[in-house]
Order: structure tokens, then sequence, then C-alpha cells
């Protein structure tokens, strides 16, 4: 008999990934598909389109869906033995949203393992391209929910956050405004991590507490949905969502499609699917009091708490591990993508250059800062470039190559630390001797 093994998946902005651990934890496989290279027929950019106005951000649903059939093949093709797996789970970027059209169910249920699943699907879903973290176009919704719950901190001491427009509460509160009639039609909405659990078990996966403490709408003391929020939102929108579940709930064993298709055994269990900042927390074994930085797309900074205060910067998020703990967040939209645009700008795209420039000047830049925010940012609302020198004055030309490479990165970490200690974030003193 094959030695057990689990997979990992994680359907983030730019690609989709799956990594194969026995139970040793030892990586056993690993692959990707990268959106804009792999899939060019959806002509996304960094796995998105930005739309004209610069604010809405989208992604094409069908784009994911066929990035998991292109990933299964590989691995088939690879000789991976499927039958090996005894439990699945994932992450899926926070905050996206996926609109199943009514009579989708049926369709998820008996996808014909003949056809590859995006062939299948192609007719389920209500809205085409999911609204992502990365918009920014739901200014009013936010207004309207602060104000129908009492004002932004009332809303931030209910669901964790006040209201924000990549938030999903709000792009849901935006479709059904806009687009009444495409609501309607719509009989579940999931996030990215339960839409593709949905994927997995054939049926519609609930939404976990963690991932959907990113919403607007789950009170995360109790863990159910807001009513108030909900109202505020767009009308039968409980029943459209779903009951939340934790983080570690097993929902079910895997769709029959998938044994039929590729082998994996019937009894294959899916383990609730959840956002990709509470992963990183379960992933990097953080405990009380500790803190990290993730630098991806959008850069985060998040640690365990035990007694959250949640105010009107940061997030406060259900613990994925502990459901009687919580997670604090702080999200930087302009994170790996402004990285590499100055790359491309002053290293010639090449990582090994970027690395040469940023050895070569000193720590403190000369006293040269910048803060680099391509899009409108979320942690501070702000956008465009601003560079200082050493005197203070605000600086319109580029700085030397070097100097802006050095100029970005400890700007980036600079606002980090900031915002962090401006939370009550403690961060320890450099001690030289150790």
């Amino acid at each position: 008999m094959a030695a057990p093994c689990y997979l990992g998946w994680d359907f983030s902005t730019q690609q989709l990934k799956v990594v194969a651990i026995d139970e040793q934890l030892r990586v056993i496989y690993e692959d990707n598909v990268n959106f804009d290279k792999d899939l060019p027929e959806f002509k996304t950019q960094g796995g998105a389109f930005i739309h004209s106005d610069r604010l809405t951000v989208t992604s094409p649903v069908l784009m994911w869906v066929k990035a998991l059939d292109m990933i299964l093949e590989k691995m088939k093709s690879s000789g991976f033995n499927f039958s090996q797996v005894r439990a699945l789970s994932g992450a899926g970027q926070q905050h996206g949203s996926v609109y199943w059209k009514k009579g989708s169910i049926q369709i998820l249920k008996s996808a014909s393992s003949e056809l590859p699943l995006h062939q299948s699907l192609k007719a389920c879903f209500s809205v085409s391209n999911s609204p992502i973290w990365m918009d920014s176009s739901t200014a009013s919704q936010c207004s309207a929910l602060e104000k129908a719950v009492g004002g932004a901190q009332h809303l931030a001491s209910i669901t964790g956050s006040r209201a924000y427009e990549r938030f999903t509460g709000n792009q849901i509160a935006k479709i059904y405004s806009q687009n009444p009639e495409v609501y309607m039609q719509t009989e579940r909405i999931s996030l990215v991590s339960s839409f593709a659990a949905s994927l997995f078990l054939g049926a519609y996966a609930p939404i976990d507490y963690s991932d959907g403490s990113g919403m607007n709408l789950l009170q995360i003391w109790e863990k159910v949905w807001s009513v108030s929020c909900l109202d505020a939102c767009a009308p039968g929108l409980e029943e459209k969502l779903g009951c939340p579940v934790p983080s570690h709930s097993v929902l079910g064993p895997i769709s029959p499609y998938y044994s039929q298709r590729y082998g994996f055994r019937p009894d294959c269990k899916i383990v609730a699917f959840t956002g990709d900042n509470p992963a990183s927390l379960a992933g990097m074994r953080l405990q009380e009091g500790d803190i990290a930085i993730s630098l991806g797309t959008s850069d985060t900074l998040f640690l365990w708490i035990q007694e959250p205060t949640p105010a009107l910067e940061g997030h406060i998020l259900c613990n994925p591990v502990d459901p009687q703990t919580y997670m604090a967040l702080l999200c930087f939209k302009n994170g790996s993508l402004m990285r590499e645009r100055i790359r491309d700008d002053c290293a010639s795209g090449s990582w090994d250059e970027f690395s040469k420039a940023l050895s070569s000047t000193v720590a403190g830049n000369n006293g040269n800062l910048g803060f680099y925010f391509d899009v409108m940012e979320i942690t501070p609302e702000a956008v465009g470039i601003h560079r200082f020198n050493r005197n203070n004055q605000k600086v319109v030309s580029d700085f030397p190559k070097e100097v802006e490479i050095r100029a970005l990165i400890e700007g980036q970490f600079m606002a980090k630390r900031i915002h962090a200690e401006k939370l009550g974030y403690k961060v320890s003193k450099y001690d030289k001797k150790a």
C-alpha cells in the first residue's frame, strides 16, 4: 500500500500552487500554474484585470477552474499517485467572491469525469469576473455600511474591521446595487477559499470563521453572521452565504469526479479551506506574542492575540488554529508588484542586480526616503510616489537607481513598523549582543 500523503492548495492572485507532504511533513511533490504565463487566453496581468477606472479589479472565475484542471493533469502526467492522498485542504486570496448561478449545485455534483471541470462549469457563474482583494471601487458601499451600524468603530467592534473597500460584504453590496438581477440569479456566494473547496467537494463548501471574518459581515465574538451588516449589504444574503464553520472542519469526502478521473480514494477528506493570511499564521506555527511579516502580492503583518481591541486601522480575524483566540492583521496592497516594478525600472528586471544595488547603499540611505504606491494603498490610504531627501524636502524627480531601490525597501518596512506600533504592537529593540 502506498504511503499516505496530504495535499495543500493555494489559489493566490498570480498562480495556483500545490504541495504534497508525507506523514513526516516532508515535501514529496510541488507544482504551480502561473495564470499570465500558462493561461494567456485569459489576458490577465498579475492574475487580474485592472479596469479603466483604476479602482475596479477582477479575475476570471473560469481561469481558476482551468488552472486546477491543468495542474491535476500535470500531476497525472508526472505519475503522481492520487490514491496516496488521505486528505486535502488549502487557502485562497482573501476577500475575493464567487457568484454561483441558480442550478449550479446540480452541475457541480454531477460533473462528468470525461470532461475537464472548467468545461462543465462554464455556465455556472452569474458574475464571470470575480471582484478580488485589489478592488477599491466600493467607497459608497463602505460609507453606507458604517452608517447603517452606527459608525466605523462600531462596525470594527462587531466584525473586527471598519468598512474596507476590498471586503466582501461591500463588494456584494455593489453588485446588488448595480446589477440586482444578477444578484437575484445567484444561489450561493463563496469566498475564493470556499469556492476552491467546493470544486473538490462537489457541493457548496461553507465559509470558515477565519476567512469569513474578512468580510465585514461576521460577528467575530459569536462567530455568526451579523444581521445588521447583512441587511445593510443586500436582501436574503444569509441564505446565499450558508453557515460559517470552524477552520479545521472536515467538510466531507472528495467528489466522485476526482476518483473517476484521477484515481483519488473515495474517502479522501476535504478539510475547510481558509484565507491566505490565516493560513500563513497556521503554517508558520505562530503562538501568542509572535509577529510575522509576509511579503507577497500584498504584504501583511500579523500576530496571534488573546484579547483583541478592534480599531479603525488594521484587522482582527478569528484564529484558524484556536477558535477561542484571534489574529491581528495589517495589510499593505503595494507589495511584491511594487517591488517588481522598481526592479524592472532600476535593475533591468533582475533580482540579482536589485540585491547588489541594495547592498551598495548604506542603511538609512543617507536620509533619502520614499513611499511607493502604484495603486491606492490600504494602510495608509494614499496613492502615488512620494520621495523625500535628508532635509525632509519632497523630491519629485527619480532618485539614482540604487538610492531608489533602498528607499523602496526601507520605506515599506518603516511603514509596517509605524502602523504596527500605532496599534499597540511592541517591537523589540535589536540587541547588538545577541
